[in-house]
Parts: C-alpha cells; sequence; structure tokens
C-alpha cells in the first residue's frame, strides 16, 4: 500500500515550496500525495497564478478560508483540517514554513496523532511579538521531522531542546525552485512602465508588523517616495496593504516615479528581482530570491530570520521609523552594492525537494 502524505498549504511562498517537493516525487507510485490549499490566500493574483505558473495540480481539498484576524482565521482553519484529517487518515501531515495555515495545520495533525514534518523549520526573528514566530516556534515543537534550510537553523532547533535524530539539514526548496525556473522569467511589468534593467528598485511589504503599525507604515511610504525622486520604485502591493494604506488615508504622490502595480506572479517577481538595482522588502523569501538573484537587499524590519545573509552583506537590516533615515538607508545600499558578490553556497544546491522527498518517502 502506498505511504499517504497530505501537504498543507495556504499562502503563496506555500505554494513556491510545495510545487518544488511534489515535482521531486514524480514517479513515485510507492507514495500518494493530496494537497490540501487552506484559502488563506485565494484571489487569482495571489493564488490561481501560481498554480498555473507552478504547474501545481488542482488541490484535493479547498478549504475557503480567508479575510479573518489571526486567532479567528487560524481557529476556524483548525476546525476544518481536522475533519479533513480525520477523513482522510493520512500517514504523515506536510506543512510549509510560517504562516496560520502551517500552525493550523501542524496543531490538528499533531492532535490526531498523525506525524507532522515541517518544511523550513528552525528559523527564528527572536522576535515574539510576530505572528510568524509564534507559528514557527509552536510549529517546530509539535513535528516529528524538523527539515531545515541551514546550519543555523539547525543550532536553534538543537538550542531549544529538539532531538537531533529529528533533525534533518536539506537545504532551502526556495533555491530549487528559482534554480528551475529562472531561464523562463521574464517581465511584461517593466516594459508597460517603460523601465530597464538596473534603473529601479523592487519593494514589497506586508508583516503585520509593518501595516498594522500606522507609524511605521507612514514611514516606510514616505520614505520610499523621497528615496524614488533618485530611483523609481515598483511597488506590487500586497491586499493587507493596500487595505492598510487605504486606512491611512495615503495617497500616491509620486505617479512617475513611485510605480504601484498589482500582485505579480512568481515568474514575474522574479524576472523583477533579477533587473532590479535593489530590492526593498520585510519578506524572508524576498530577501533570499534577491541573493539567488544577485541583487542587493534592504529588510524593513528589526531583525530577521535570515541571518546569514545579513552576515555575507548581501542584505541589510533597516528599521522602518524614520523617513529619512530609510530614504538615506536605501540610497547608501544602492551605491555600495557588495563587490564581489558572494558565492557562499547557502541554501544546499539545488538538491532540497529530493532530499525532502526521500525522508517524506521514508528512504532516510
Amino acid at each position: 500500500m502506498a505511504r499517504s502524505i497530505v501537504h498543507i498549504v495556504g499562502a503563496r511562498p506555500q505554494f513556491v515550496k510545495v510545487a518544488v517537493v511534489l515535482r521531486a516525487f514524480q514517479g513515485d507510485a510507492a507514495v500518494e500525495n493530496k494537497l490540501v490549499h487552506t484559502g488563506q490566500h485565494y484571489d487569482d493574483n495571489m493564488s490561481r497564478v501560481f498554480f498555473d505558473e507552478l504547474s501545481i495540480r488542482e488541490p484535493d481539498e479547498n478549504l475557503s478560508i480567508s479575510t479573518a484576524g489571526q486567532g479567528a482565521m487560524t481557529g476556524r482553519m483548525l476546525e476544518a483540517l481536522e475533519k479533513s484529517l480525520q477523513t482522510s487518515a493520512p500517514d504523515l501531515v506536510v506543512v510549509y514554513g510560517d504562516t496560520n495555515s502551517t500552525l493550523a495545520g501542524a496543531l490538528a495533525a499533531a492532535k490526531l496523532h498523525i506525524p507532522v514534518a515541517h518544511v523550513e523549520a528552525g528559523l527564528r526573528s527572536f522576535n515574539r511579538r510576530m505572528p510568524e514566530e509564534i507559528n514557527r516556534v509552536v510549529t517546530d515543537h509539535v513535528s516529528d521531522l524538523l527539515l531545515v534550510p541551514t546550519e543555523t537553523a539547525t543550532a536553534n532547533l538543537k538550542r531549544e531542546g529538539c532531538a537531533p535524530d529529528k533533525i534533518y539539514l536539506v537545504g532551502d526548496v526556495m533555491y530549487d525552485s528559482t534554480a528551475y525556473f529562472s531561464d523562463t522569467a521574464e517581465s511584461a511589468t517593466l516594459s508597460r512602465l517603460g523601465l530597464s534593467g538596473d534603473t529601479f528598485a523592487l519593494a514589497t511589504i506586508h508583516r503585520a508588523e509593518n501595516t498594522d503599525d500606522a507609524t511605521r507604515l507612514s514611514a516606510i511610504v514616505s520614505g520610499l517616495a523621497a528615496f524614488s525622486k533618485k530611483c523609481p520604485v515598483v511597488f506590487p502591493l500586497h491586499p493587507r496593504t493596500a487595505a492598510a494604506l487605504k486606512a491611512l488615508g495615503w495617497s500616491n504622490d509620486e505617479p512617475d516615479t513611485v510605480h504601484l502595480v498589482e500582485p505579480v506572479g512568481y515568474l514575474e517577481m522574479i524576472a523583477l528581482e533579477r533587473a532590479a538595482a535593489l530590492v526593498i522588502t520585510d519578506s524572508g523569501g524576498v530577501q533570499k530570491e534577491a541573493f539567488f538573484a544577485g541583487t542587493p537587499c534592504v529588510t524593513l524590519r528589526d531583525e530577521t530570520e535570515w541571518v546569514e545573509l545579513i552576515e555575507t552583506g548581501v542584505n541589510q537590516i533597516l528599521a522602518p521609523t524614520d523617513p529619512s533615515v530609510i530614504a538615506h538607508g536605501l540610497q547608501n545600499a544602492l551605491n555600495n552594492p557588495p563587490d564581489p558578490w558572494p558565492e557562499t553556497d547557502l541554501y544546499g544546491g539545488g538538491l532540497a525537494g529530493s532530499r525532502i522527498a526521500k525522508i517524506l518517502g521514508g528512504d532516510l
């Protein structure tokens, strides 16, 4: 009988990760993979385009749970996933990253005594005010297989008392994906905006610590506007950010230099990251993708879970509290990129997916 695995996803970074893992299982008749989509990211720009571009098959189940507060969303997911897992009774549940879908999937499985595997385990920002940090810590401590991307993540788990025989250093599936799709990634956005490579900065902002804090969000958009007078900024708007800006009463007074665009698909994002002179973000995934693309990055947060990027100098932390400090910091990063670009292999050399498939399939 085939080994039954349920993969639980809900947000766009998880679609990228699960695509890598499912592709590694192709042709393996010994494993039956089921895909459950919580619905956390649900519209075409945040979900459908990723399934299309990454050739992910339709989910076996879509729970359509979204647009609620942290507790309400997680609770509704937990209830629905418990029913789903009771019906499917898999041998293993796999969760990805650090979202509400991650936490709900891990808790639902653990309470039903179904083994849990966490892809991208061990990451820590050491900021418990971040909902993502709570999700990571709790998920890791109820998981049976901890699939970590870096040596730093391994050390974090061991320091927290996780059993070494649960921890597997596999590398980063996001690197696998970027390597796989880099030759096919092209940008229609640049042509539409009349921009060319190395003449613009790319900004993405979506973390609750920034969007839910009016002071920080105001500082970010004001800092971007000031910086854009010297370097145009392409700014794909996450729905959460768009809603927060509307509530803030902010309007784009720099229409020729701050280019607000709809959320872009995965291939478009890779192309924009590769073409940009600078990436500005609060996203963990985008920090890494900027490194893969060879583009310097500034992270508008107080800390990052991807400490290796700070240590190599390809990423800088900039606390988003003062518009003038933000604008100056961005200009300084633009003017002083790492030279030469670090060649350190930090993320597993593109083999994470195959390593994970072997572990999940029981071929340890």
